[in-house]
C-alpha cells in the first residue's frame, strides 16, 4: 500500500505554488479528518479545500505526481471507513456545492459533488421532481458521497440504487486524465470486459442490493457499457468526480402505508418474496427489539397499537389513482402471511410508524448494555432468503455471545445492525475479526453481498474473495490499473485491501491512559458514531444542534468535530497534550453549551459537559482566565452588588461610561462592544411583600404554598419575570413565597468548568430545595438553564446526592406547573403572533412541549424559532465570541423577528432577552409576563 511522508507532502506544496493555501496541515485539521462514521481512524497527511473544479484538477494532478494517495470526502457519513486515507483527504463539501442546472423536461440536473442530498431536493421541489435514493443521512449526505457508495436508502424498491440514478460523470482518473463518463471511450475497459463476458454474467449483478466490489455488470454490451453506472459503488478508487449529471423522479400523488405482523421478524423475511409482487416502493422490517427501545426512550405513545406479533413489516404502496392504491394495499393484506395486517390510509398515523423505524435506527447504536458498533452493518442476501439468513446471523450473534437490534431493508433482502463488539477487550481486534470472518461466510453462502449499500471500504474489502471467485478479484485489480496504476486513489478500499482488524479506533482508544484514569470520559466523546446530524439544519425543524457549526460551517465547530478532537486527545499520538492541548481548546472554544446536541444527536453526545470537564482538568489546580472569576463567579458578585445600597446603580452607570465602561469590559473579560446588563438595585427576592397582589380568579380558595425559587439571574439583575410568576400564581389561589437564604445551581461555576465549585453550590441548594419536597410544596424555577440544571448537571456532578435526587423532575418550569391545574385557563390572544425563542437548556434538557401547548391554546398565531439566541450564557459576551454570537443569531431568530415585526416577542431566557435588546433593540417577555399582562 502507498504511504505518505512529510517530504510527499513537501513536494506536494512545493508543485502547488500559490494554490498551497488550500491544504492544511495542522494537527487540528488531521484530527477533525482521521475518522468518519466508521470503526476506523486513519491520520491523513493533510486536508484540502478546493475552491473550484479547476483547483481540484490541480490539487488531484500535483498529489498524483508527488505520489501523495488521494481520498475524496463528502460529508464523512461512510459507515464503511471509504472516507479515511492516509495522504490527502481533499473535502469537496466545502466549496464544490452549486448546482448548475435543472432541467424539468429531461428530468436530470447537473451537480458538483460536494451537493447535499436534501439541497438537490429544495431545488427539485418547484418543478415537483427529486433524487429517488434517500439514505437516512440525506439532511447532510454528498451526492458525491451517495454515487461513491452506491447509496439507496429505504425507497430504493421504488427509486433504485444510486447506480440506476446516474446518466453522466466528469472525472479525473489516477492518471490525472479528464473524463466524461457516458462519452468518452474508454478502450482498455471495454477489452477487460470482452475477454470476461462469462465471469461478469455469472458473478455480478445477481441481486439488486449486491453492491459490494465493483459493478461490473453495467458492463455488459446488452447493458450498453454503462460506464457512469459502472463508476457508482467504486468509491473514489478509480476517479473523483468533478461534475455528476443525475436523474430527478416524480413522486406519483397518491400514498397509502401497509402494516403487517409476524411471529418474528424472520417470519417477516419469510414472506418478502410473496409481497414484492405488489410492487411496492419501501418495504421496511423490524422487531420487538426496536420497538421496545423506541417505546422506552420516546415513550408508549411514540409507539401506540401494533398489528399482533412480535416482528413486523411496514410497506408503501404509491401510484396516481387513489382507489387502485387503496386496492393493492388491500389486497397486500390478504395476501401476506401475517398473524394481523392493517391498511393505514391516515398519514398522520403511517407517519407515526415510520417515525418507529426511523428512531428506531438511530438509537439502535446506543441502546445495548455495552457500546454497540457497525462493521457488519449493512449486509444483503438475495429476499427469497431473508427468513433463513436472519435466523442463521441471531445464530450466529449468540455463538460470539454478542447483542444487536437487526432491521433493514426487507424488500431489498438489506439487514442492518449495530453490534456490541469487544473492542476495548484485550482481543478485542482478534475477536472482531473472527465474527466479521465468518458473517462473510454465512452471508456468501446465501448468496448475498456484504454490503448492501454503504459500501465496503475498510470494514469488508479484504472479504471479498469470500463473496467472489479468485479470477472475479483478480478482474478487480485489472480494472483498477486501467483507471489508477499508481493505486494513489484511496488505498486500502476494495483492491489491495487493508485488514479488517487495523486501525480500529476503538482499539487505538482502549490503550489511552485516560481509558483507565477516567475511563467514563472516553466512553462518552467515543459515543460519536460519525453520522453528522450536527452538520444538517436542525433548526429548520426545532432542533437547536449545532449552533456555531450553522454559523461558521467549519467542521471544527460541529458536536462531531469537537468529538472527534477529544477521541484524538483520548488516542495521544496525534494530539499529544493531554487535555490542555491547543487543539482541544481550539474545538470547544466556540461551543455554546446549548446541549442542544444532547437532545439531537442520535448517538447522545453531551458536548456543553465534555467541554465543562475539559475545561475543569486544564485548570485544576492552576491560575485560570479572570472571566472565569468574573462570569464564573457571577452570583456572588450579583448578591454583593444588590446588597450594598447604592452599588448597583454605580456599575450601571459605570458600564454606560466610554472610558470606564471600557476598563470594566475589559476585567471582566468582556467583548468591548457588548453592554454589560443592568443590575438590580434591590434583589427581586426582597420585592416580594411589595408585588400588589391580582385579583384571584371567582375568588377560589387557597391552594396553598408553591416556591419560587429565584436563581442568580433573575434576583439580581433587572426583570419584571418574578414579579410577573408572582402575579400568575396569586391570582390562581396559590401563596406563592421565596427563600430566605441562598440556593444557587452553580450554572455559571459549570459552563465556566469550575466543577468542585459547582458541586459545592448544588450540595448547598439542594440541601435547602428538598425540604420543600418533603412537605409537599411544588417548587417552580424562573430561568430555564438554572431550572434546567436540576434535569441534567446536577444528578451527573452528584449522583449519590439524596436530596439533589430527591430534587429531580420536581423543579418545574411555570409552563409545566400551570398545565397540571384545572383551573389555569391561557388568555385568547386571537389575532396576534408570538414569535418564541424557547431557550436552549428548556428545549434541549427539559423539553419546550408544554410552554407550547400553553401557547398555541391562546389562539395566536406561534412561531417557534429553532437554533440558539447566539448569547447563551457567557459564550457571546466573552472576547473572541462576538462575531459567532451575532452570526448565530442571525440565522434563525434574528431573521424571525425581522419577519413578524409587529408581533409579541416571547423569551424566558435572560441570556435570549439581553441579546434580542443588544442585537435587535427588540423588548421582549417570559411566558409569566405574557400571562400576567393578558
Amino acid at each position: 500500500m502507498t504511504v505518505a511522508t512529510s517530504s510527499t507532502h513537501a513536494a506536494l506544496l512545493d508543485r502547488l505554488g500559490p494554490l498551497a493555501d488550500i491544504v492544511d496541515s495542522s494537527t487540528l485539521t488531521r484530527a477533525l479528518y482521521s475518522s468518519d462514521a466508521s470503526l476506523y481512524r486513519v491520520e491523513p497527511l493533510a486536508v484540502a479545500y478546493p475552491r473550484s473544479t479547476e483547483e481540484l484538477v490541480t490539487l488531484v494532478r500535483a498529489a498524483l505526481e508527488t505520489g501523495t494517495p488521494i481520498t475524496a470526502r463528502g460529508a464523512g457519513t461512510s459507515c464503511a471507513g471509504n472516507a479515511v486515507g492516509p495522504g490527502l483527504v481533499i473535502d469537496v463539501a466545502k466549496h464544490l456545492n452549486q448546482i448548475h442546472t435543472i432541467d424539468p423536461e429531461s428530468r436530470t440536473a447537473v451537480i458538483d459533488p460536494g451537493v447535499v442530498q436534501e439541497q438537490l431536493q429544495v431545488a427539485a421541489r418547484p418543478h415537483g421532481l427529486r433524487l429517488g435514493p434517500d439514505p437516512s443521512t440525506s439532511t447532510r449526505c454528498t451526492v458525491g458521497g451517495m454515487i461513491g457508495n452506491n447509496a439507496c436508502g429505504p425507497r430504493a424498491l421504488g427509486y433504485g440504487r444510486m447506480a440506476d440514478n446516474v446518466v453522466a460523470l466528469e472525472v479525473i482518473t489516477g492518471t490525472g486524465e479528464l473524463l466524461t463518463l457516458g462519452t468518452d471511450d474508454i478502450p482498455e475497459l471495454r477489452t477487460l470486459v470482452a475477454a470476461n463476458l462469462g465471469l461478469i454474467r455469472t458473478e455480478f449483478g445477481t441481486f439488486t442490493r449486491q453492491v459490494s466490489g465493483y459493478s461490473l455488470e453495467h458492463l455488459l454490451p446488452e447493458k450498453k457499457f454503462d460506464v457512469p453506472k459502472f463508476f457508482a459503488g467504486t468509491e473514489g478508487t478509480l476517479g473523483i468526480i468533478l461534475k455528476a449529471t443525475v436523474r430527478l423522479v416524480a413522486d406519483a400523488p397518491e400514498r397509502v402505508m401497509v402494516a403487517l405482523g409476524y411471529e418474528t421478524m424472520a417470519h417477516a423475511g419469510d414472506d418478502i418474496d410473496n409481497l414484492l409482487q405488489f410492487k411496492p416502493t419501501a418495504c421496511e422490517g423490524l422487531d420487538r427489539r426496536i420497538v421496545d427501545v423506541v417505546r422506552e426512550r420516546n415513550g408508549t405513545d411514540s409507539v401506540g397499537v401494533l398489528p399482533a406479533g412480535e416482528g413486523w413489516m411496514f410497506l408503501e404502496i404509491v401510484g396516481n389513482d387513489r382507489v387502485e392504491v387503496l386496492a393493492r394495499a388491500q389486497a397486500v393484506v390478504e395476501a401476506a402471511r401475517a398473524l394481523e395486517g392493517w391498511v393505514v390510509d391516515d398519514a398522520e398515523r403511517a407517519a407515526q410508524l415510520w417515525q418507529i423505524r426511523a428512531d428506531g435506527a438511530g438509537l439502535a447504536g446506543v441502546s445495548l448494555a455495552n457500546p454497540a458498533y457497525g462493521g457488519w452493518e449493512d449486509a444483503a442476501v438475495p429476499p427469497r432468503h431473508l427468513g433463513s439468513y436472519l435466523r442463521a446471523f441471531d445464530e450466529l450473534l449468540d455463538k460470539y455471545g454478542l447483542d444487536g437490534l437487526p432491521y433493514g431493508h426487507f424488500g431489498d433482502g438489506c439487514v442492518h445492525c449495530r453490534i456490541d463488539f469487544p473492542l476495548t477487550a484485550p482481543d478485542g481486534a482478534a475477536r472482531y475479526r473472527a465474527f466479521v470472518e465468518e458473517a462473510a461466510d454465512l452471508v456468501a453462502g446465501f448468496g448475498g453481498s456484504m454490503s448492501g449499500e454503504h459500501g465496503d471500504g475498510r470494514a469488508r474489502s479484504e472479504l471479498l474473495p469470500r463473496m467472489y471467485s479468485p479470477e472475479a478479484i483478480a478482474l478487480f485489480g485489472a480494472v483498477k490499473n486501467v483507471f489508477d496504476p499508481g493505486n494513489l486513489l484511496n488505498p486500502g478500499v476494495l483492491v489491495d485491501p487493508a485488514p479488517v482488524d487495523v486501525d480500529l479506533r476503538m482499539v487505538a482508544a482502549s490503550r489511552s491512559p485516560l481509558s483507565t484514569s477516567h475511563a467514563e470520559f472516553v466512553e462518552a466523546v467515543h459515543q460519536c458514531s460519525g453520522v453528522g446530524k450536527c452538520l444538517a439544519n436542525n433548526t429548520g425543524s426545532g432542533g437547536v444542534m449545532c449552533p456555531s457549526y450553522q454559523a461558521t460551517r467549519n467542521e471544527k465547530d460541529s458536536t462531531r468535530g469537537r468529538a472527534r478532537v477529544l477521541q484524538e486527545m483520548v488516542n495521544g499520538s496525534l494530539i499529544t497534550g493531554g487535555w490542555r492541548s491547543p487543539e482541544v481548546h481550539a474545538a470547544l472554544d466556540l461551543c455554546l453549551s446549548c446541549k442542544g446536541c444532547a437532545r439531537d444527536c442520535p448517538t447522545g453526545i453531551d458536548m456543553a459537559a465534555y467541554k465543562a470537564r475539559v475545561t475543569h482538568e486544564t485548570y485544576k489546580g492552576r491560575l485560570r482566565p479572570r472571566n472565569h472569576y468574573a462570569l464564573g463567579w457571577l452570583p456572588r458578585w450579583g448578591r454583593l452588588i444588590t446588597r450594598i445600597p447604592g452599588l448597583g446603580r454605580l456599575i450601571n452607570l459605570t458600564g454606560k461610561a466610554p472610558v470606564l465602561g471600557r476598563a470594566l469590559r475589559w476585567g471582566a473579560g468582556v467583548d468591548a462592544r457588548r453592554d454589560i446588563p443592568r443590575f438590580a438595585t434591590r434583589t427581586a427576592r426582597s420585592g416580594l411583600s411589595r408585588i400588589e397582589p391580582s385579583p384571584r380568579i371567582d375568588d377560589l380558595s387557597d391552594k396553598g404554598r408553591v416556591l419560587i425559587w429565584v436563581d442568580s439571574f433573575s434576583d439580581c439583575f433587572e426583570s419584571e419575570s418574578f414579579a410577573a410568576m408572582v402575579q400568575v400564581l396569586d391570582r390562581l389561589g396559590y401563596e406563592p413565597e421565596v427563600l430566605d437564604e441562598t440556593a444557587c445551581c452553580g450554572l455559571t461555576w459549570i459552563s465556566t468548568g469550575q466543577l468542585d465549585g459547582a458541586r459545592r453550590q448544588l450540595r448547598q441548594a439542594a440541601s435547602v430545595l428538598a425540604p420543600y419536597v418533603a412537605a409537599g410544596v411544588p417548587i417552580v424555577g424562573i430561568e430555564p438553564s438554572c431550572t434546567a440544571v436540576w434535569r441534567s448537571d446536577a444528578v451527573e456532578l452528584l449522583p449519590d446526592d439524596p436530596n439533589v435526587a430527591a430534587l429531580e423532575g420536581k423543579v418545574l418550569t411555570l409552563a409545566e406547573f400551570l398545565l397540571d391545574d384545572p383551573d389555569f385557563v391561557a388568555p385568547d390572544l386571537s389575532g396576534h403572533t408570538i414569535v418564541a425563542q424557547p431557550h436552549c437548556h428548556h428545549a434541549s434538557v427539559i423539553g419546550w412541549q408544554k410552554d407550547q401547548s400553553i401557547l398555541e391554546s391562546t389562539g395566536a398565531t406561534l412561531v417557534a424559532v429553532g437554533g440558539c439566541c447566539g448569547l447563551a450564557g457567557n459564550f457571546g459576551v466573552e472576547r473572541g465570541h462576538h462575531e459567532v454570537s451575532v452570526a448565530v443569531f442571525e440565522h434563525d431568530l434574528g431573521p424571525a423577528i425581522e419577519n413578524h415585526p409587529d408581533a409579541i416577542v416571547l423569551a424566558d431566557g435572560f441570556s435570549c432577552q439581553t441579546q434580542l435588546q443588544s442585537l435587535a433593540g427588540r423588548s421582549s417577555m417570559s411566558l409569566a409576563e405574557l400571562l400576567a399582562t393578558h
